[in-house]
């Protein structure tokens, strides 16, 4: 009998224990939900070609009030891992948030030249700022230096559909750092996935991935900021993170609402929910702790199960939504934009996604952003 019971005892305190910490508890997951994630409606595929797969799709409203999508793209038979060799910028086109988008033109492409761009431009990443538009991406020299060789690239038009100009001589403006004091000294993913914000102080904040690997047995990429004075750079890098994460995050969009300014990530390895998004709230966009969640994997918004003839172009691990990228309206944060490597139309390439962020759960008291 006492045997029974001390088992009893044991069995209810794993479970208590369970209900405490499980990052993927039911209880655990809504006390971490935030206003966001609270706020999303689930509209369907807002871009999509059985020919490619799509990615990182960037939003901007143009002055004729039509939506523009910045996307990466390449061919879908090189496989999703195509990306990092036959990756292309190109430009759609569409009448509302949810389109249907249009194929407009070719923006970016690898130069096939002995330069930091030869290939891939990804990653792209459009915002109004200095009165004309600027393009963040990022670019590679190549397989054999993968993934250490990205870097970040800026180009700048009067015009969304162009013609676009490289920054300075080749468009860089940011490599990893060559002082062993930074934190990604020793990165092995160099600098990429670009988040921009003109801050309120007047300078240009650039946000981006990147990791440290004097620890080999803790790869855990961060994102870090660069800062400059002028939009073209120079932008210098500072030595430290900007985000307190205990695993891995990545693709980052920089917004400001109100008095916060926020940073939006994927949650790779469960930090709240594997696969999910997490949202940062920062004062000054120095520093950023204790993120909620943004956004649940792609099943959640089919009810919890994928439908069937849905096409996993990455296995089941791609069902999830990366690169989150947020269309401002007025300076209210109003569409959410995310690629998936789950076709939930069934095409065989990557598609991306579009979320309605609804107004009435938009943190009390915030005030549009009108810059």
């Amino acid at each position: 009998m006492m045997k029974s019971i001390l088992i009893g005892i044991v069995i209810l305190a794993v479970n208590c224990v369970g209900i405490a910490q499980g990052p993927n508890n039911s209880e655990v997951l809504e006390d971490k939900s935030s206003w966001f994630s609270k706020s999303l409606e689930f509209k369907g595929i807002a871009v999509q070609d059985d020919d490619w797969h799509i990615w990182g799709c960037s939003p901007i409203i143009g002055p004729e009030g039509k939506v523009h999508l910045f996307v990466a793209r390449w061919p879908e038979e090189t496989g999703h891992q195509g990306w990092y060799t036959h990756s292309q910028v190109a430009h759609y086109v569409g009448e509302s948030p949810e389109g249907p988008f249009e194929f407009s033109d070719i923006v970016l492409e690898g130069t096939g030249k002995d330069t930091w761009d030869k290939f891939s431009p990804h990653n792209p990443a459009i915002h109004k700022a200095d009165s004309k538009y600027a393009l963040f991406y990022i670019a590679n020299t190549g397989k054999e230096q993968r993934p250490r060789n990205q870097q970040i690239g800026l180009a700048s038009s009067k015009s969304l559909y162009g013609p676009w100009e490289k920054a300075g001589k080749d468009g860089l403006i940011l490599s990893p750092p060559t002082d062993s004091a930074y934190y990604n000294y020793n990165t092995t993913n160099g600098v990429n996935n670009p988040a921009f914000l003109q801050h309120p102080d007047g300078r240009f904040f650039l946000y981006f991935k990147s990791n440290d690997m004097r620890k080999k047995d803790d790869w855990k990429p961060m994102m870090g900021l660069a800062i400059a004075e002028n939009l073209e750079g120079p932008y210098t890098q500072l030595p430290k993170p900007v985000t307190k994460n205990n695993s891995v995050i990545e693709d980052g969009y920089a917004f400001k609402y109100g008095d916060k300014i926020y940073l939006v990530t994927t949650d790779n390895h469960g930090m709240i929910e594997y696969g999910g998004g997490l949202i940062w709230e920062s004062e000054d966009g120095l520093s950023f702790e204790n993120p909620k969640q943004a956004f649940k994997r792609l099943p959640h918004y089919f009810g919890g199960e994928l439908p069937d003839h849905a096409y996993l172009t990455k296995g089941e691990k791609g069902s999830k939504f990366e690169r989150p990228q947020v269309l401002l309206i007025d300076g209210i944060p109003s569409w959410l934009y995310v690629p998936s490597g789950t076709n939930t139309d069934g095409g065989k390439g990557s598609a991306g996604y579009v979320l309605k962020i609804k107004e009435d759960f938009l943190p009390v008291g915030g005030k549009p952003d009108k810059n």
